[in-house]
């Protein structure tokens, strides 16, 4: 039981600290205010562009 807990506590990590990443790039990059709220919208949801940009870049379909 303790392995599992070790396992779920590394991944939030790693999902927790790419939405940190995100947020830094996306709000450093905004143009306006309206924009960096976008931004932070898409920090929250990072790893479906990620996934979506990977499979694109295999050519699945």
């Amino acid at each position: 039981m303790k392995e599992r807990a070790q396992k779920n506590v590394s991944s939030n990590t790693v999902y927790g600290l790419g939405i940190i990443g995100a947020l830094i790039y996306y709000i450093s990059h905004a143009t306006s205010f309206w924009i960096g709220i976008l931004g932070v919208l898409k920090a929250i949801v990072w790893l479906a562009f990620l996934v979506y940009e990977l499979l694109k870049y295999m050519k699945v379909s």
